[in-house]
């Protein structure tokens, strides 16, 4: 296992207590439910990043040329 790194992190008191009894009720830590919250976070960023990068790769159409077909066809 990679050697765990210390970190200070600041809650709201309302937020934390929520957390310590949600941690003490599931017999887990705290630590655990951040790692989980953050890995949760850094896996979502990276999905949203793969699909921006496949979008990148589709062609675009100015919004102009858009309005101007709506305009042509009478829709604005």
């Amino acid at each position: 296992m990679a050697k765990l790194r210390r970190a200070t992190v600041y809650f709201q008191p309302r937020v934390y207590r929520a957390l310590k009894i949600q941690a003490a009720a599931a017999d887990r830590g705290i630590s655990d439910y951040v790692n989980d919250a953050v890995l949760q976070a850094l896996r979502e960023e990276a999905s949203d990043l793969e699909l921006i990068n496949k979008r990148s790769k589709q062609p675009v159409r100015p919004f102009s040329e858009v309005v101007r077909e709506l305009r042509r066809d009478g829709l604005l």
